[in-house]
């Protein structure tokens, strides 16, 4: 084999992008491939990957995206999220991480772990703010400088094992938007798009609908956001957009509204202090609001959930089966009443296994004819 062959069959094992490295100028193995083997790695440990899409600024994709990580935290899931918004980066705001860091290691970038009591497992952020000088740095970057970025959002970042990682995209469909279709192809990738109730705002979501259409990436429904208040004072409701026939328009794409989530001071407060509603404040109007698109997400995890929980199952009880414990108590006993012993723990076990593989099949179906 030429050594040329021999270098691109190697991997340097280490966890970011050769742009990184101290030793790039220097390395003699394969860039490229190691680029590509990263991501693929990583890619294989994420199960479900959701675009917040709107075609406009200003609808609300980066409050909806904090708030979906982290309503499907609070449910379970293992959360990621990852934002895209090259020129705003605002969700190390939202999860409050405004002005912080990371480091890099050698298992990649350094996430910041947002955790609360409410939620089993932290959500985890990656952002291009934590590779700023400051929050107020502004990014002034040809569309080649976005490509890398998006590689490296997806590469670099230390994710781990995930059941959801929530892109925070930018607005339009242009280069981010694109590279990261491109590189996701084969991936678990829906879209969520997010649009207020103006004209305006939803003839940018059609076409967002529309290249979702175009590309084959599966639309999950759209969050209509600012869709109206609760006046404080006489607690009448108020529309202060004119009615641009919304439900018709998407009807006419084949897209649906998964909730509608009010104009609300504790919804924009929540996000200000770094807290999402839907775990700072769960009872509130605004967070319930939320629950209808988190569901629609949840149901995309859910249908492989029960059965890893199953599968996962079947590898402790095969270790409860070797433990030393259960060696201890069984040498207590004479040699027939061991093996009595061991096929009564065997078959109990077996047991519990089989249900739990029925009942997770059977949630399955469920969800299928639902």
């Amino acid at each position: 084999m030429a050594l040329a062959d021999k270098l691109a069959a190697i991997d340097c094992g280490l966890g970011y992008a050769c742009q990184f490295c101290p030793q790039e100028d220097v390395c003699a193995l394969d860039k490229p491939h190691h680029n590509r083997v990263l991501i693929e790695n990583r890619l294989a440990e994420i199960d479900q990957i959701i675009l917040v899409l709107a075609n406009k600024g200003g609808v609300g994709k980066s409050t909806v995206s904090a708030n979906l990580a982290a309503g499907l935290a609070g449910r379970g899931f293992k959360v990621g999220v990852a934002d895209a918004d090259v020129h705003g980066p605002n969700q190390s705001r939202f999860f409050g991480f405004a002005g912080e860091h990371v480091r890099l290691g050698d298992s990649g970038l350094a996430t910041r772990d947002y955790a609360d009591p409410a939620m089993a497992q932290p959500v985890k952020v990656g952002s291009l703010a934590f590779l700023l000088e400051s929050d107020d740095t502004p990014v002034v970057w040809r569309d080649a400088y976005k490509h890398d970025f998006v590689h490296h959002l997806a590469g670099s970042f230390d994710w781990g094992p995930l059941d959801f990682l929530i892109v925070d995209m930018p607005p339009g469909t242009g280069n981010e938007l694109i590279t990261l279709c491109d590189m996701l192809e084969g991936a678990n990738v829906s879209a969520l798009l997010v649009t207020t109730p103006q004209a305006v705002a939803l003839m940018d979501s059609m076409k967002a609908a529309r290249f979702c259409h175009e590309r084959g990436l599966p639309i999950l429904g759209v969050v209509e956001n600012m869709a109206g208040m609760v006046c404080p004072h006489c607690a009448g409701e108020i529309h202060i957009f004119p009615n641009a026939d919304l439900e018709s328009r998407l009807a006419e794409a084949a897209v649906e509204t998964v909730a509608r989530v009010p104009l609300a001071i504790e919804l924009a407060s929540a996000s200000d202090d770094g807290a999402p509603l839907v775990i700072s404040a769960p009872e509130s109007a605004a967070a319930k609001a939320f629950a209808p698109a988190v569901d629609a997400c949840a149901a995309l995890g859910r249908a492989d959930f029960d059965g890893a929980v199953a599968h996962a199952l079947d590898d402790v009880f095969a270790e409860n089966l070797r433990a030393d414990t259960l060696e201890e108590a069984l040498a207590e006993l004479d040699p027939l009443a061991q093996a009595e012993m061991r096929d009564a723990v065997t078959s109990l076990l077996g047991e519990e296994a089989a249900r739990l593989h029925d009942a997770a099949s059977a949630g399955e179906q469920k969800r299928g004819q639902s």
